[in-house]
């Protein structure tokens, strides 16, 4: 093994142990969090309104805080950011110990955890082909790790500790979470230097970001790859906002079962995360992104129609398998595709497009479930991850990923000529 591609695979180690740490802290919250809200209403718009604010940096600042990223170093970036919200955590975790948490207090933390979540993830997208080149296989295999490990951490470990730890008192999940991005930004700060993109002279920040998006809108297959989570966003926080009320109304289970509703979810998303690329090689891409979005809008339908935990447990599951081969497949493709320069803001836009629209499926959500029932919120998110998986099929299709894929190879095209950057001939398997 060359000294270049034992220091890559030495600083993808590092990340993926990061990323793992941290996602054990926020699978923490992510059950702790809908519980505390529940201690403080039971409105669904209240709720909606902590799940939103975390999706709001993405529409206020997305396209711009990718082309920052891509000014600044990656790495810098991420440690920097883990670092500013383990100390962000005390503060809510300091309220709950004096009992003056607030449901306005929850939405504003969401709303700058969700900001340094912006930055972080920009910069995290972008710094895995810094560290192991462009070779798609390769990077399938990276993704495919760091979401199986995101996924065990963050939704089969973390949401029961999460719950358990919520029983100590409020303030307990909320400073785990923070020792784990504390625990992530030193370990990101010991990554190895990166080389810096070549800086695009004279221009302003706002035409960066313009450039970045247009790239995006330009090209269908970065469309559609942009569109689907968006279209699902919608749909998937349209549950969230009312999964816990539904599990507690419907289903008749309480804070423990509520984690282990989420575990059964990550226990389909590490599956699906772990077969991801054997579904892109044995159906193609583009085929295996269109059946993975149809098997969600049919889990979500299953869902919808549960009428006891089991049966919500098991379509929780094959939902989250559909997600977890998704966010391998979408992301390796992307980063394979997109030139070096362009990777912070054409991950953000397409990250943005799919944040921006959680909101409204938050508080559609919300709506939906004071209006009408709440398994109605439900029944909608099936019917339109359905017509989404109709509509997006041939912008993704596996005509449009061969096609790219050849124009981003060294020599392939003008469009993509600066992106034919690959690892060194021979180190795809070091991963």
């Amino acid at each position: 093994m060359s000294a270049d591609v034992g220091k890559s695979v030495t600083g993808f180690g590092r990340l993926w142990t990061a990323q793992t740490v941290s996602s054990l802290g926020d699978g923490v919250s992510h059950a702790a969090l809908p519980l505390i809200a529940l201690t403080l209403t039971r409105d669904p718009m209240a709720l909606a309104v902590v799940t939103a604010a975390g999706t709001l940096p993405w529409l206020l600042f997305g396209v711009l805080g990718g082309a920052l990223v891509d000014r600044w170093d990656h790495r810098r970036t991420m440690w920097v950011t883990d670092a500013a919200r383990a100390a962000l955590l005390a503060i809510p975790a300091a309220a709950a110990v004096l009992d003056v948490l607030t449901i306005p207090l929850l939405a504003t933390v969401s709303f700058l955890l969700g900001l340094g979540g912006l930055f972080f993830d920009t910069a995290a997208t972008a710094c895995l082909p810094d560290l192991l080149g462009r070779d798609p296989a390769r990077l399938e295999r990276a993704n495919s790790r760091l979401r199986g490990a995101q996924t065990a951490m963050s939704g089969l470990a973390g949401p029961p500790a999460g719950s358990a730890l919520l029983a100590l008192g409020r303030a307990v999940p909320l400073l785990a979470d923070a020792v784990s991005f504390l625990l992530s930004a030193l370990l990101v700060r010991t990554l190895p230097a990166a080389p810096r993109p070549v800086p695009e002279v004279r221009e302003s920040l706002l035409r960066q970001a313009r450039a970045g998006a247009s790239y995006v809108f330009r090209d269908r297959l970065l469309l559609g790859l942009a569109l689907r989570p968006a279209v699902g966003n919608v749909a998937f926080l349209a549950v969230e906002t009312v999964l816990a009320l539904f599990a507690h109304e419907r289903l008749g289970i309480g804070a423990h079962g509520f984690g282990l509703l989420l575990t059964a979810e990550a226990t389909g998303g590490l599956l699906g995360a772990g077969i991801a690329s054997h579904l892109g090689r044995r159906l193609g891409t583009g085929t295996a992104l269109t059946c993975t979005a149809a098997v969600e809008g049919l889990a979500v339908l299953g869902l919808a129609a549960a009428r006891n935990p089991y049966a919500a447990g098991l379509a929780l599951a094959v939902c989250g398998a559909g997600m977890g081969a998704t966010m391998v497949l979408a992301p390796s493709l992307r980063q394979a595709i997109v030139p070096p320069h362009l990777m912070g803001r054409v991950a953000s836009t397409s990250r943005m497009l799919a944040m921006c629209a959680a909101p409204v499926g938050a508080f559609t959500g919300g709506w939906l479930a004071t209006a009408y029932d709440i398994r109605t919120p439900l029944y909608c998110a099936a019917a339109l991850l359905l017509a989404m998986t109709a509509v997006t099929a041939t912008m993704t299709s596996d005509r449009r990923v061969e096609a790219a894929l050849r124009a981003a190879a060294p020599g392939g095209g003008p469009d993509h000529r600066a992106s034919g950057v690959s690892g060194p001939k021979g180190t795809a398997d070091a991963l």
